[in-house]
């Protein structure tokens, strides 16, 4: 792969995609999709630990042996962005149903629980980009307003260990204004720039809020309607669906902004983006 600027890394939300053969993957890539994946970039999102929370308050962490396979499967160098488990970051239970009463959940803002899932990624520690905390649109049963939000979580990652990058992904479009990034930057924490869903452009978002961002940044590249591009691929992720370019080039010159910046970046492209994570990856790279 061309070789980026050191303050870049560029990877893909998760790995495990039979259709990358070929693109990515040899035809005997075997049952270890991460080794070869690491073979071509230094950086992964894992998702899989975020879906944790079930029926039940059952709560499902990572396994240590998955853990320790994921870590001897990688170079010294390679940095994983880790989503923090949906038990600690949901409010409530999910529900379908809009007409039952809402279900809390006991272990939202966990340290508790936090501290188990910290713990389980100590063997992992030194390969660690980031924790990305990952909250669903808040609406009033959920949440009151963004100052409850932020003193809630600020009484949590205060009591969380120090030395870590944690993100935030916000999806409450309203909450994106100078009181959250004033709230990030003095918490020591980073902000997820989140392209796609319903979610403002982040373009117009960095330009208006570029000052705040000093040290660390996460960019999601996860596209739109999800069911359009999972019907037009059939599963199969190994070519672009819906192309992106003007967008590609707005976020080349965000990426280059910073840099200029001196701003340590990673960029995770999910496959519902344009259709396939490596490809997006190569379109972005040739033009940095």
């Amino acid at each position: 792969m061309k070789k980026i600027p050191h303050l870049v890394r560029i990877g893909t939300c998760s790995w495990k995609y039979a259709s990358w053969k070929g693109i990515l993957y040899s035809e005997e890539v075997g049952n270890n999709y991460l080794a070869e994946y690491a073979r071509h970039y230094d950086t992964v999102e894992i998702d899989q630990w975020f879906w944790s929370l079930f029926p039940g308050n059952k709560v499902v962490l990572p396994k240590p042996e998955v853990v320790g396979k994921y870590v001897s499967s990688v170079p010294k160098n390679f940095q994983f962005s880790v989503k923090v488990p949906n038990s600690i970051t949901l409010t409530h239970h999910y529900s379908q149903n809009k007409k039952i009463p809402l279900i809390k959940n006991p272990f939202f803002l966990s340290n508790e629980l936090f501290d188990d899932f910290y713990h389980l990624l100590e063997p992992m520690k030194e390969h660690l980009a980031t924790l990305i905390f990952q909250f669903e649109y808040l609406n009033k049963k959920k949440m009151p307003d963004q100052k409850t939000f932020q003193e809630n979580f600020s009484k949590f990652i205060s009591h969380c260990p120090p030395g870590i990058n944690y993100s935030v992904e916000i999806r409450n479009p309203n909450y994106l204004n100078e009181e959250y990034f004033s709230f990030l930057k003095s918490s020591d924490l980073s902000h997820v720039f989140l392209q796609g869903y319903y979610m403002p452009t982040i373009f117009s978002l960095y330009k208006k809020y570029r000052d705040f961002m000093e040290n660390f940044a996460v960019i999601r590249l996860m596209g739109g309607d999800r069911s359009a591009i999972e019907e037009k691929s059939g599963g199969n992720w190994n070519q672009i669906w819906e192309s992106k370019e003007e967008e590609l080039d707005r976020l080349a010159d965000m990426m280059k902004d910073l840099i200029i910046k001196k701003v340590r970046l990673f960029v995770n492209v999910n496959n519902h983006y344009e259709g396939s994570a490596p490809l997006t990856i190569a379109r972005i790279v040739s033009r940095l």
